[in-house]
């Protein structure tokens, strides 16, 4: 069973605290070198797993790391508090990314990360809610994520709560129609606690996300379903942190993160064989080595 890790949840803390008083320098730096860590770690995790989703859990990172370490209202050691901001990773497949930032903000400790895709395994190749703190819905068969937060928005507005809502999407996933029947009624219902962000990698299993089923012009579509819009570059820490800290108006807001499969490791950036390809003992060396610069 996992239990939160009382050292990793009060780094976590002292982390937050710092990071509200520091200046915008310092607080890019402090982002950078703790997504840097994650990946250095879900690297090494994937190969001893021989298994995961490497690539896109890479060009994740950044978005994971600036919610959990800058922006949700969570508690690592109170996973079920009611009141919180609620975080779904629809792209389950890099479950590798959530993981490894779950475990850095303490809500379990870094030693089950050993564990990843192993048999009996909490940590599945997938999500489980049932298993792991921090998990909000089960994901992997991907269209699910934004409709199941869709419903979570609803149920905070009919709740009276403050809570805000977060689904993470990869791009080519948006070829699901569920995501644009759950983006309809969000629109329709002006779902303003609501934040689509879309990894916008342009790389899916096999092909470039436009040679498979073209998503372009990808933020009028979004208007079109009764959105607000916000482009940015998807590695800029402090436009991510604007992005999600900005007021909201009437209206469910989607964020489009352009961002590099593979990012911080030069052999895997941009190279649609790393959807899901296992690192060598060598390229994990080499990989870790390009992340602590």
């Amino acid at each position: 069973m996992l239990v939160p890790d009382p050292e990793a949840v009060a780094a976590w803390q002292q982390f937050r605290q710092e990071f509200a008083g520091a200046s915008p320098d310092r607080r890019r730096e402090m982002l950078r070198t703790r997504a840097n860590r994650s990946r250095s770690t879900d690297l090494a995790m994937i190969g001893r797993a021989g298994l995961g989703h490497v690539g896109g859990d890479m060009s994740v990172l950044d978005i994971l790391t600036t919610l959990f370490f800058a922006v949700l209202r969570v508690d690592p050691a109170r996973p079920d508090w009611p009141d919180r901001d609620r975080l779904i990773l629809s792209k389950g497949h890099t479950a590798g990314a959530l993981y490894t930032t779950l475990a850095a903000a303490g809500f379990f400790g870094t030693s089950s990360l050993d564990t990843f895709a192993g048999t009996l395994s909490e940590l599945n190749g997938h999500p489980n809610r049932t298993k792991v703190p921090g998990v909000e819905t089960n994901t992997g068969p991907l269209g699910h994520g934004l409709p199941v937060g869709v419903g979570m928005a609803v149920g905070a507005r009919l709740a009276g709560s403050a809570r805000q809502v977060y689904v993470v999407l990869g791009d080519g996933e948006l070829q699901e129609g569920s995501n644009w029947e759950a983006a309809m009624t969000a629109g329709h219902r002006r779902l303003s606690n609501l934040t689509a962000v879309v990894d916008r990698n342009r790389l899916q299993q096999g092909a470039r996300t436009e040679d498979t089923v073209s998503l372009d012009p990808l933020d009028a579509k979004w208007r079109a379903f009764g959105w607000d819009v916000v482009s940015l570059d998807g590695h800029d820490h402090l436009a991510l942190l604007d992005a999600f800290t900005a007021p909201r108006g009437d209206r469910p807001t989607c964020v489009i993160a352009d961002t590099i499969k593979g990012k911080g490791i030069s052999f895997m950036e941009n190279r649609v064989e790393w959807h899901h390809k296992v690192p060598t003992a060598e390229q994990i060396v080499l990989g870790s080595a390009e992340l602590a610069r």
